[in-house]
């Protein structure tokens, strides 16, 4: 397999088909790509014609493109990385003639693909809370021979009830929560896949419409730019120079006041045992720590930061974190120096304050359980806002606004 993507990544073609093919070869090469539906779906969808500000290469490279920026740089709209589309669109199950509705219209492309995979006796609907993002779509998709699509300029948390039951739902942005109308407008049995955020990290959640829940069936990694109007996370410096940001849900009682002088104390370590190769993928750890650890977070250290030693995550832009009161611990990695060529690594945590020791202690039990079986994946429930604990299974309870999510490993 190896030599195969390594053939497929040193042929050089051109033109846009070629380019196509070659990328989705190497994603089926890959596995990531594994539904004969999804892939002739994207070997005929001309995803260059959605992006047409993008390189050829750039169009028809395995990485997301960035369609509009705000006045601070940061990303508002973008054409997700083909493999995160062919992923989300195998979770998502389509078949023919179904009613779909996405938010987040994006570039269109996506868009487009829904439609090859309805059919004509389907319908895709797809809703974007800015003008300029639908318009460009609407004009891409008609170009492209997909005006069949329904474009609308509305508030993602609204969906689109005048095409409502939806048999799939999908989002193509980051979600914090799951507003009402997505409930009313998904129909029972039907399918909706979202990137969901909790506990400072996304995951797209592939859930199954029950009377009153919605219960997951497959979960992954992945990032998406946040939709607007959801702000339940909250931030905020833990040192005087601002060098190290916490981030946590509005349902948890962290204070970063309370943690101010946190890392000034001394450091307290942990490590578990547990080690990981150089292309080892660790990030079920956080996935662990959200269904046991009530206190779980996302920490982010700048430059000087882990120049300085002051906070050195594993890795520093984001990893989970527990925080209580006065006291954390944060996720770390450490090169072990008896492997001959350094590539073999330990996984622990330093721990800061009076409780700083007993938390690192806490992550690292939680690395321990992820090691016992690295894929597994939790269940998710997903319930409204209103239902009483007693109704709810088992499993670590996360308020959100309108829902209320339980992650168990069973």
């Amino acid at each position: 397999m190896e030599g195969l993507v390594d053939t497929l990544m040193n042929t050089t073609p051109t033109s846009p088909e070629d380019l196509r093919a070659r990328l989705l070869d190497l994603l089926t090469a890959e596995g990531t790509l594994t539904s004969d539906r999804v892939e002739t779906a994207m070997r005929e969808v001309p995803r260059h014609e959605f992006v047409p500000a993008a390189s050829l290469e750039e169009a028809y490279a395995d990485q997301a493109v960035i369609t509009k920026r705000g006045s601070d740089g940061a990303a508002l709209s973008c054409a997700s990385m083909p493999s995160v589309v062919a992923m989300m669109l195998q979770q998502l199950d389509v078949r023919p003639g179904q009613r779909i509705l996405e938010i987040g219209a994006g570039t269109g492309y996506n868009a487009a693909l829904l439609a090859h995979l309805t059919g004509k006796e389907g319908q895709v609907t797809t809703v974007d809370i800015d003008p300029e993002v639908t318009a460009a779509a609407e004009k891409a998709l008609e170009a492209t021979g997909y005006g069949c699509v329904h474009v609308t300029t509305r508030g993602g948390v609204l969906g689109d009830s005048e095409h409502a039951p939806y048999d799939r739902l999908i989002l193509t942005v980051g979600a914090w929560d799951l507003p009402p109308a997505w409930w009313d407008q998904l129909a029972v049995g039907g399918r909706l896949v979202v990137p969901l955020r909790w506990r400072g990290q996304t995951r797209s959640v592939a859930f199954v419409r029950e009377a009153d829940s919605l219960r997951s069936d497959d979960v992954e990694l992945c990032g998406f730019v946040p939709m607007v109007g959801q702000d339940g996370e909250h931030d905020g410096a833990i040192d005087e120079g601002g060098h190290v940001t916490l981030y946590w849900d509005t349902d948890q009682p962290i204070d970063p006041a309370a943690l101010r002088e946190a890392l000034n104390q001394p450091r307290a370590e942990t490590w578990s045992g547990v080690t990981v190769g150089p292309y080892d993928s660790f990030d079920g750890v956080w996935l662990r720590l959200t269904a046991a650890e009530p206190d779980t977070c996302r920490i982010a250290a700048d430059a000087t930061a882990v120049e300085t030693g002051l906070c050195t995550p594993a890795i520093p832009v984001r990893s989970p974190a527990l925080a209580e009161g006065d006291s954390l611990a944060y996720f770390a990695v450490r090169r072990l120096k008896q492997e001959v060529d350094g590539r073999r690594s330990e996984l622990g945590a330093y721990g800061h304050g009076p409780a700083g020791q007993q938390l690192a202690d806490r992550l690292c039990d939680q690395i321990r359980a992820w090691d016992t079986d690295r894929a597994a994946q939790p269940v998710i429930t997903a319930h409204r806002a209103h239902t009483p604990d007693d109704r709810l299974p088992s499993g670590r309870i996360i308020d959100k606004t309108s829902t209320r999510l339980v992650v168990a490993f069973r």
